[in-house]
């Protein structure tokens, strides 16, 4: 990324007047102050972990959704529309990385990804990624391996513990499924009728949907040269396609331990006083 006018990064679609916001909240600034959305008690923790809190950073993509039609009687993925609903995702993440990257943050704690349908269309949506870029307190090797600041949507709290067990995030990892579940015949539908039985096409449609958003999630943290991803969401979202069109979303933080040689302190055990 090079620098333009002011000594700040090339926008990458971020509107003037958020650059003119961080201008103002960069480190140096007269009369910089910070934005943040992070409770009382993970403020707190997040300085106690050694990071400094610069300001609320924020994404935005109002995307067109493309349609795709899944054929009545058969499962299977609906790529195009996976194809997008990730992609959508990307820009909202790129841009709150670029807003961070403008106020010289080593990283962004506490992401919210959202996706939200307009009403002036229905395969219209806004997806937004926000959370608070933070800086390091001492010196470090904090970006991850695109040279890109971390991202997480580890809460304070837990963002403090997994610094204090040796451990840095990398990035938030996703994987996206849209996914169509066949429709089920009158016929085999009436035969169930007042039986408890396992319904197998639908069982498998789940399965593969979801494993499918899983291992692209995975491959995603394998690029990162990640030793693993805590925090993993598996969700279900139905948006507006009808019933038998789902997508289904795996997110988490992709880490890597602060050493080569890290391992684990086992805890002590305090047994509590008695009297004698």
């Amino acid at each position: 990324m090079t620098d333009t006018k002011g000594g700040m990064p090339e926008s990458l679609g971020i509107p003037e007047d958020a650059m003119r916001r961080l201008a103002e909240m960069r480190p140096g600034a007269p009369g910089a102050l910070f934005t943040s959305d992070l409770s009382v008690n993970e403020f707190l923790l997040v300085r106690e972990a050694g990071f400094r809190p610069l300001g609320l950073v924020l994404g935005s993509s109002i995307y067109h959704v493309g349609i795709q039609v899944g054929r009545w009687s058969q499962n299977m993925e609906l790529s195009t529309l996976s194809q997008a609903m990730y992609h959508a995702r990307e820009l909202a993440m790129s841009r709150m990385e670029a807003e961070a990257d403008a106020l010289g943050a080593d990283g962004i704690v506490g992401v919210r990804l959202e996706v939200e349908f307009k009403e002036f269309g229905n395969d219209i949506a806004e997806f937004i990624a926000v959370g608070t870029a933070v800086k390091a307190e001492e010196p470090g090797e904090w970006r991850n391996s695109r040279r890109q600041p971390f991202t997480s949507d580890l809460s304070g709290q837990d963002f403090w513990t997994l610094i204090q067990a040796g451990y840095a995030p990398l990035s938030m990892v996703m994987g996206s499924c849209v996914y169509h579940i066949a429709h089920q015949g009158a016929l085999k539908a009436m035969g169930n009728v007042g039986k408890n039985v396992e319904l197998p096409t639908y069982t498998q449609a789940l399965y593969d949907a979801r494993e499918l958003a899983m291992s692209r999630m995975q491959t995603e943290a394998e690029e990162f040269s990640a030793e693993g991803i805590v925090g993993v969401q598996l969700l279900s979202l139905g948006h507006r396609w009808g019933g038998h069109t789902t997508e289904f979303f795996a997110i988490g933080t992709a880490i890597r331990p602060l050493r080569a040689d890290h391992t684990i302190s086992k805890p002590q055990l305090v047994l509590p006083l008695t009297d004698s």
